[in-house]
């Protein structure tokens, strides 16, 4: 269907309005996006450069990555929580709002506190496992007295992990996420 619908929409030079929650319609349809939360427009722009950048937790989401929100500082941002989350900046000045973005691939899963090289090292709360083709995303949420920032927040794992971990909803757990996998860019 969407090839169906992209052929006839290019080949009558047709504007057309489609409404979903599926990057790839996203991708394959559509030149400009809007994005919408809560009645309100929250991005907009050229698909790719948004579903690429995605400034705010929802449109990270629909574009498969994790998002975190605050201010930016010389090595990474810091949450309206006082954490620091290490990354490269990319076109954002010290203490303006910013993002840090990066990909569920690039977060490992611990059963206790790692220590090594991953500069971001957070603890959470299994909310859910879902299978995706031939890995597993693991869904975080805030544990008690932590930050609420990681709700949401993914790690893609193998089957054989969520084995070896006997991962189940409701176990804490330590996402670690390497700095130089880790994005930060102006909010707006």
């Amino acid at each position: 269907m969407r090839s169906l619908l992209r052929r006839l929409v290019r080949a009558e030079r047709q504007t057309a309005l489609l409404v979903t929650h599926d990057a790839l319609d996203a991708l394959v349809l559509a030149d400009r996006v809007v994005v919408l939360t809560d009645g309100r427009i929250v991005e907009q722009g050229p698909t790719r450069e948004v579903l690429a950048r995605p400034r705010s937790a929802f449109t990270a989401r629909i574009a498969g990555l994790d998002l975190v929100p605050g201010v930016a500082l010389a090595d990474g941002l810091r949450t309206a929580d006082g954490t620091t989350v290490a990354g490269r900046l990319d076109g954002v000045a010290v203490g303006e709002p910013a993002v840090a973005v990066f990909p569920p691939a690039a977060v490992s899963v611990f059963a206790q506190e790692p220590k090594g090289s991953p500069r971001n090292v957070f603890p959470v709360r299994l909310a859910a496992i879902e299978p995706r083709g031939d890995v597993v995303r693991l869904r975080a949420s805030a544990v008690p007295g932590g930050p609420g920032w990681v709700d949401g927040l993914a790690a893609d794992v193998t089957p054989a992990a969520v084995a070896d971990l006997g991962l189940e909803p409701g176990m804490v757990l330590w996402f670690a996420v390497k700095a130089a996998e880790t994005a930060v860019y102006p909010a707006r």
